[in-house]
């Protein structure tokens, strides 16, 4: 898969981890789409490293999972970081 291929799909499983866990996570739209390519290259090394399975093809689905996955571990953990102390 290509650059633009990588940067295509960290933007959509950014959507789609954005639609899955809603609510304030900071920097808007935008922060989380890419938030959301960073999820998909850390999916991918996580996919690699532990279930041997990397994100080499755009249309499989375990590809598509491995990204949306690590988006959303990477919005959790920006939602922690940016969360407003009380």
């Amino acid at each position: 898969m290509g650059f633009i291929g990588w940067i295509v799909l960290g933007l959509i499983a950014g959507a789609i981890a954005k639609a899955i866990k809603p609510g304030e996570q900071g920097g808007g739209w935008i922060a989380t789409l890419l938030l959301g390519v960073v999820g998909a290259i850390v999916g991918g090394w996580i996919g690699s490293a532990v279930f041997g399975v990397g994100v080499s093809e755009f249309w499989s689905l375990s590809t598509w999972l491995l990204a949306i996955g690590g988006a959303l571990l990477v919005l959790i953990i920006w939602g922690l970081i940016t969360r407003k102390r009380a």
